[in-house]
């Protein structure tokens, strides 16, 4: 069969490590799920080869860290989250020290590096208790790397104690924070996020945050949370949007994707599987040709479609998740541990290893 000559240019393009506009990322999308996959594995390559130049073997990474969620209550109600709570709900919480530094000690002895913190958008914390909260951890565990509170959550600080981003990111640095999480992106596309979560920050305030963030070298993730109400050219106009945000920025220090999952959420809409999840996993390592680093979201895929996802453009299978709070609630219960992640690395032939929030390794 003859190839169409346009497609078959395209196709070297990709090889060749060029960039592709959405229009091409349609095209893309498109093909036969295992010609994708080769081309998102050679763009993983392509990426990779430079950070890991003269070490031999193919190295894929990991990190070992905590999710702890600071607090279920939260006043913007997501469609899609089977986490939030409100205040009066007899299981609604606010963390106490003393449980935070059993968690931290728990996860230090187990080898992590950082902790990833977040929380809902509490209505009646006060910014000294999220300062002081900083400042407890790192006085307490200097070791430790703060990866926390994402963006739409410092669009609620702003609005509660009326400062500005950069005031509000500055202090927060000061006291301890040392990273972004990516979460509350979904899918940077308002009309989506109409849909889905009305009361959340914008796509325009998202990135702000994100901008205001790398000026002050605080480095952070992007993500995409996918198969719900979006369509195929809404998920190409969100990954369009973390690259131009990553042209100007460079901040942006890796890229998860995870699909929506459904169980005891208020949102009603078709989820997807396995092929779809690696397919639009594919397409985002070719499209976002600025990202040195993909994540595999075993956690919504399971330990099995996780490892293949690192034949998908992914290089990093991500954190063992000591605790998870947050998809596990809409049905998602995966775990692994670090023996797990070693044997599902190495069994694909690649070299496993740890790393910390800034892909350097550590083992």
């Amino acid at each position: 069969m003859i190839l169409d000559r346009t497609l078959e240019d395209l196709l070297q393009r990709v090889w060749d490590g060029q960039r592709v506009v959405p229009a091409e990322a349609l095209r893309l999308y498109r093909l036969p799920l295992e010609e994708l996959g080769a081309l998102a594995d050679r763009r993983r390559r392509l990426a990779k080869e430079r950070a890991y130049a003269g070490r031999g073997n193919e190295i894929v990474t990991f990190i070992v860290d905590r999710n702890i969620n600071y607090t279920n209550i939260c006043n913007v109600y997501c469609k899609f989250c089977a986490f939030y709570r409100l205040a009066s709900d007899p299981d609604a919480y606010v963390i106490s020290l003393a449980e935070l530094d059993q968690k931290i000690a728990e996860t230090l002895a187990a080898g992590g590096t950082q902790i990833l913190l977040q929380g809902g958008h509490h209505p009646h914390l006060t910014l000294g208790w999220y300062l002081d909260l900083l400042a407890h951890i790192k006085a307490k565990f200097p070791q430790l790397n703060i990866h926390g509170f994402s963006p739409s959550e410092f669009i609620h600080f702003r609005e509660v104690f009326n400062l500005e981003l950069e005031d509000l990111l500055r202090q927060f640095q000061a006291a301890g924070l040392g990273s972004i999480p990516g979460g509350g992106g979904e899918i940077l596309v308002d009309r989506v996020r109409q849909r889905i979560s009305p009361l959340k920050a914008t796509s325009d305030e998202w990135l702000a945050v994100m901008s205001t963030a790398h000026r002050l070298g605080l480095r952070s993730s992007a993500t995409m949370m996918f198969g719900h109400v979006e369509t195929l050219e809404d998920r190409i106009e969100h990954l369009d949007r973390l690259r131009q945000h990553q042209d100007a920025s460079g901040g942006f220090t890796a890229f998860i994707g995870w699909t929506f999952q459904a169980e005891n959420t208020k949102l009603r809409a078709p989820t997807v599987g396995a092929h779809e999840y690696l397919r639009t996993q594919a397409l985002a390592r070719i499209y976002l040709d600025n990202f040195e680093n993909v994540q595999s979201s075993w956690v919504t895929q399971g330990p099995e479609i996780g490892q293949v996802a690192l034949q998908y453009g992914a290089n990093d299978l991500g954190s063992i998740m000591l605790e998870e709070n947050v998809v596990s609630q809409a049905g998602a219960s995966f775990r692994m541990g670090v023996a797990d992640m070693r044997r599902l690395i190495a069994d694909l032939g690649y070299e496993p290893r740890q790393r910390d929030n800034w892909y350097r390794l550590v083992d």
